[in-house]
């Protein structure tokens, strides 16, 4: 498996592997590409943890739409990561959160 962080409001879009663009007709399906529950906040800015099949050689990934106008572009990630290099990155970040953690009310005692 190969890895990235991208960013709260960015979403992916196309996707390459060894021939060219990801090709469902030959593939026969879409590609495996799922968000985890993890995320690390940096700066102040929470980056969420995909993964995706060995398959995958990069993932454009843009800002998802707000109806406000033309999204900013989009990027084209060449270089994902291995599990090695998330769990390094996990060690490092400010902060770690999981889905579960951050959809939680808080309590407060007074």
């Amino acid at each position: 498996m190969k890895y990235f962080f991208l960013s709260d409001g960015w979403t992916t879009g196309r996707v390459w592997e060894f021939g060219g663009l990801w090709n469902e007709v030959a593939w026969q399906r879409r590609p495996d590409i799922q968000s985890l529950d993890l995320c690390i906040e940096e700066q102040g800015e929470r980056l969420w943890l995909y993964q995706v099949e060995e398959a995958v050689l990069m993932v454009e990934v843009k800002p998802q739409t707000t109806g406000t106008g033309v999204p900013i572009g989009q990027v084209v990630l060449k270089r994902l990561i291995t599990a090695e290099q998330v769990i390094q990155r996990l060690c490092q970040a400010e902060s770690v959160f999981n889905r579960a953690e951050l959809s939680a009310p808080t309590n407060s005692l007074s």
